[in-house]
């Protein structure tokens, strides 16, 4: 497919998507919107105020809440959070087969433990030379401003993952390919897990010696699943892995190192997450990969210990003193 025969559309229309559709405003990008306000905010104000408010949308990103209009795209971006896509697609009858899907979503769907790319496969019959997973250090409030950013477009189809470069590489916005889609998927998606726990940190006052060790050994353990699962340890030290865990975990915009500070405060999770308007993907994603672990007999004592705090109530203090008090070992990285 070529770039000028692009028929773009958006499946979700939070910031993540909307700073996407900024930057692929020339393909006229259409965007579907479950709440109707949005749909008029962006079509008749050119602002989605409840996602990502302050910034001036170009005339040719457009939204609609009728699935029709997107399954007449050729090019279908999935921007909508990972617990929510099954349910969505589905409930809406979205036509993704043999369209290429890029899909922009952090997530490991709950009980059926599936990455995003399996979910798809099963509910749409989206085949691996039709998937793309766009991951990577890229906070969206960012983005409108220039601010120079790179990430990374994974497809087992190095076409596909070309196309997504062109449509979303901007003099600003860097896009680089791989062909390593469970890397990527899994990157994305533990990091949140990571931010959460760095979040925590921030809370209780800890130093940087701290959040140091933590970035380190979560990304040991974020090798270890994605290896045993099939991916490249390499991935791990780019921008879907190592580049992704920096800027979430230290970002005052990272939505998920939010929660984790709040926890640290003392403040209990479900009152968190009732005040957030967007999803902090790291809470069911914690869920998610301390079950994917223990399937697949990987060591993860970080996830272990948030999902502790998460779902057990376990004081984060006395989490953190079970991972200092492990048996001394070498360190293995993968």
């Amino acid at each position: 497919m070529e770039i000028n025969e692009v028929k773009l559309g958006f499946i979700g229309a939070g910031n993540w998507g909307t700073a996407l559709a900024y930057l692929a405003h020339k393909a006229n990008p259409i965007m579907w919107s479950y709440e109707k306000e949005v749909e008029e905010d962006i079509n008749i104000n050119n602002i989605n105020s409840k996602f990502f408010p302050g910034v001036d949308l170009p005339k040719s990103i457009k939204a609609t809440s009728d699935p029709a209009l997107i399954n007449d795209c050729n090019v279908i971006v999935v921007a909508t959070p990972s617990q929510y896509i099954r349910h969505v697609i589905e409930y809406n009858k979205f036509d993704l087969k043999d369209k290429i899907v890029i899909n922009v979503s952090k997530g490991i769907e709950k009980h059926s433990l599936m990455r995003i790319s399996e979910v798809l496969k099963e509910v749409s019959c989206v085949d691996e030379e039709h998937y793309v997973v766009m991951s990577g250090p890229s906070i969206a409030e960012e983005v409108p401003s220039g601010t120079p950013t790179t990430i990374l477009a994974a497809s087992r189809n190095h076409d596909a993952s070309i196309l997504a470069q062109q449509i979303f590489t901007t003099s600003a916005f860097r896009v680089y390919s791989s062909d390593d889609v469970i890397g990527a998927e899994l990157g994305g998606s533990l990091k949140n897990v990571m931010a959460l726990a760095a979040g925590i940190l921030d809370g209780l006052g800890f130093g940087e010696n701290t959040k140091a060790a933590l970035m380190t050994r979560g990304l040991a353990e974020m090798s270890r699943l994605g290896v045993t699962l099939g991916a490249s340890a390499l991935t791990f030290s780019g921008l879907s892995g190592l580049g992704d865990l920096i800027v979430t975990c230290n970002s005052k915009h990272s939505r998920n190192r939010h929660v984790g500070e709040e926890i640290g405060k003392g403040r209990k999770l479900p009152e968190i997450l009732n005040e957030m308007v967007m999803v902090a993907e790291g809470v069911n994603t914690t869920d998610s990969a301390f079950h994917l672990g223990a399937k697949h007999l990987v060591e993860m004592p970080i996830v272990e210990q948030m999902y502790k705090i998460l779902f057990e109530n376990i004081e984060p203090i006395i989490a953190i003193r079970e991972l200092m008090t492990r048996q001394s070992k070498r360190e293995w990285w993968w």
